[in-house]
């Protein structure tokens, strides 16, 4: 009997143990048969994803061995696979950089599946695969500073949500985002970006990788804790260490840094001290509201890579 991935030849349908996905179990190597004798399920040219491949040879022995199927069978379950043989996905791959504990939070809009139940903890140099469906939207960020019970009841000093593990709503400011918005077939653009405009807590770097486009690299890799303005400041209460700068928005709720009221347009909302400060340390990240024509990136059939603490963007 044939193993691969913990499945069987006898088993039709297998759980991926790593992505939690569905793969059909194959008897012989790629090479021993021609081409035409296979139909492959796949993400995109440049980045596969799944690959479900079914040879007529390991059906019909499936067919010997089970009492349950017939030869008759064979062209419609044939049929049934090839007229379904594209399946787009998108993988994110979470890396820790920091010295430190993080606590990634996701959030997901449009009613799509929670990634990641929602929160984990994440040591330093750990790396974790999250795969999201086709015109999928949300964040992530980073909290920091958590303590959990083992119910996953808890509080972080920064990036909390409601003081759970798993989160089900944003993350409190001030914190760096890590925000997309997945394109529904494989010829669509996905718009992403690192934003600043609920402050910072954590340096983030966000790349593409395996797509077609732009593909812009996203991010803030310098530590703005360490030059954050005294106004801004967020302290941890018992060593006193900055941990995290707030936007001028949540420090001084005014219109004009808010982009609200009279400023509620890009032509009424302009950079101010503040933002620009943001802007110079990360001019790949979004510094305020109306930041977008140097902030949003785009890119095609990607796979993305989200690095905690990244130490360029190179």
């Amino acid at each position: 009997m044939y193993e691969q991935g913990g499945c069987t030849s006898l088993n039709i349908l297998c759980m991926h143990p790593t992505i939690n996905t569905y793969q059909i179990p194959l008897p012989f190597n790629n090479d021993q048969l021609p081409p035409p004798s296979r139909t492959t399920l796949y993400r995109s040219q440049s980045t596969t994803l799944l690959r479900f491949q079914f040879f007529f040879f390991s059906l019909t022995a499936i067919t010997m061995t089970s009492n349950k199927l017939s030869l008759y069978l064979l062209p419609l379950i044939i049929a049934s696979l090839a007229a379904t043989n594209v399946v787009y996905a998108t993988i994110f791959t979470l890396q820790n950089h920091c010295p430190y504990t993080v606590w990634p939070g996701t959030l997901s809009g449009n009613g799509a599946a929670v990634l990641g139940e929602g929160g984990f903890a994440m040591f330093p140099g750990a790396e974790i695969q999250l795969t999201a469906p086709a015109g999928w939207s949300g964040r992530f960020w980073a909290r920091t500073g958590c303590n959990f019970d083992e119910a996953g009841n808890g509080k972080c000093v920064t990036g909390d949500c409601g003081g759970a593990l798993k989160c089900t709503g944003g993350g409190e400011p001030p914190v760096t985002l890590a925000e997309f918005t997945v394109g529904s077939t494989l010829t669509d653009k996905d718009f992403y970006d690192v934003s600043l405009v609920d402050g910072y807590n954590v340096g983030m770097g966000l790349r593409a990788t395996g797509g077609d486009g732009d593909c812009q690299y996203a991010g803030c890799v310098s530590d703005l804790n360490t030059n954050c303005p005294p106004e801004l400041r967020v302290t941890d209460s018992g060593s006193g260490v900055v941990v995290a700068c707030k936007s001028a928005c949540e420090a001084f709720n005014a219109p004009e840094f808010c982009c609200t009221g009279d400023h509620a347009t890009p032509q009424t909302c302009s950079p101010t001290q503040y933002s620009a400060m943001f802007k110079s340390a990360c001019p790949t990240a979004y510094s305020y509201a109306y930041d977008d024509a140097t902030s949003t990136c785009t890119c095609t059939g990607s796979d993305y890579l989200i690095t905690f603490c990244p130490t360029g963007s190179s």
